[in-house]
């Protein structure tokens, strides 16, 4: 498994301090030594002193997530030019330290389409270009449309993923692959960042769950369940944080399915820190589960079809350390063309009032901070 560092937008700062460490070393060494006082260590006691064997302190670090992306219609022309085909929301993403979002589409161009699927999404491999330049670190193709060209659409995924600094999680050219975390190491500590789906129609579930010798995607279905947790569980054994981004839910319904908070909780007994996802092209309620966060449905994201409550998304960034989520951020935005326009002033207000109060409507035991 590949250790992954963040991409180097926060490295600057780092930078700038260890010299100006380095030149007061420097500086010091013409400098006439002060006579040790009564009660100081002279230089004998302190070359005799015992090194400590405490770790380097860590520091919190920030992971943004956003939902559902891909580039279909009026969207594909935005790939001409990947460096702005997300718009102004990739300042809210390279912000953070990592990024991660729902892949909704397979990247090939070639492959044939699921036959008897009404839609069916795909995208050249620009659009893992354009992820990159909005500052996505990791994205999940474990969701129903990962497959909807086939096994050779999802090896082709696969492929531009292993050629790009995106890594796709959530899907393998065999099981052990697709219930890969990727990791990356942050600020001292390490992340096992999962994808998988729970969403995944009756009939397709043997040809798309990834198996032994065969590609396909990870799966929280049926039997698949207990397999995810213990991914989950060896990943927590060997990392300081784990994520897992869950494709749930019912399309077109704010709360989440009667099974999805047991889940989430299962995970967060298995090691998970957060557990966030979508699916349901409409925004859901997210808080603290106990000590755990949940994001229950994070919406459209870069979506072709977008109008009314379909239209309304956000990043959410949270902020971990030593395998707690300490502290979470929701900024609303609205879908304009196909990208989220982040909402300013009053209506920003207004939208995360409006998020928050799912909570209540969906009767979830939801909270701004952890138990």
């Amino acid at each position: 498994m590949k250790l992954e560092q963040p991409r180097p937008r926060r490295l600057l700062t780092m930078s700038a301090a260890l010299s100006a460490l380095i030149l007061a070393a420097a500086c010091s060494t013409n400098e006439t030594p002060e006579p040790l006082e009564r009660g100081s260590v002279d230089e004998e006691e302190a070359t005799a002193a015992p090194q400590s064997s405490h770790e380097p302190a860590t520091e919190p670090f920030t992971i943004a997530f956003g939902g559902d992306v891909m580039f279909e219609g009026i969207l594909r022309p935005r790939l001409a030019d990947p460096a702005t085909a997300l718009g102004p929301v990739s300042e809210h993403l390279s912000a953070a330290d990592l990024a991660m979002v729902n892949l909704e589409t397979a990247v090939t161009e070639g492959g044939v389409p699921v036959p008897g699927k009404e839609f069916v999404f795909r995208a050249p491999s620009s659009a893992l270009e354009a992820l990159d330049a909005a500052g996505v670190d990791v994205a999940t193709v474990a969701n129903n449309h990962g497959m909807d060209y086939g096994a050779s659409g999802l090896l082709d995924t696969l492929d531009h993923g292993d050629g790009s600094p995106v890594a796709l999680v959530g899907a393998g050219r065999d099981i052990d692959e697709a219930y890969t975390p990727h990791v990356a190491e942050v600020n001292g500590q390490t992340v096992a960042l999962f994808g998988a789906t729970d969403v995944m129609d009756d009939h397709l579930i043997p040809e798309w769950t990834a198996g032994e010798g065969s590609p396909g995607l990870a799966s929280t279905k049926g039997e698949m369940r207990e397999r995810m947790l213990e991914a989950v569980s060896e990943a927590a054994d060997e990392h300081d944080n784990v994520v897992v981004f869950l494709h749930w839910g019912l399309e077109g319904a704010h709360c989440p399915l009667p099974h999805a908070p047991s889940l989430a909780d299962e995970l967060f007994e298995a090691g998970a820190a957060a557990v966030v996802g979508g699916h349901a092209h409409v925004l859901s309620p997210g808080g603290f589960q106990g000590e755990g966060y949940a994001h229950y449905g994070l919406s459209n994201f870069v979506f072709y079809n977008f109008s009314g409550p379909t239209a309304e998304t956000g990043v959410l960034t949270l902020t971990f350390h030593e395998g707690r989520v300490l502290e979470s951020d929701w900024a609303p935005a609205r879908i304009q063309e196909g990208v989220p326009i982040p909402y300013e002033g009053v209506d920003a207000e207004r939208a995360e009032r409006t998020w928050t109060d799912m909570r209540v409507q969906c009767d979830l035991p939801l909270s701004d901070s952890p138990v």
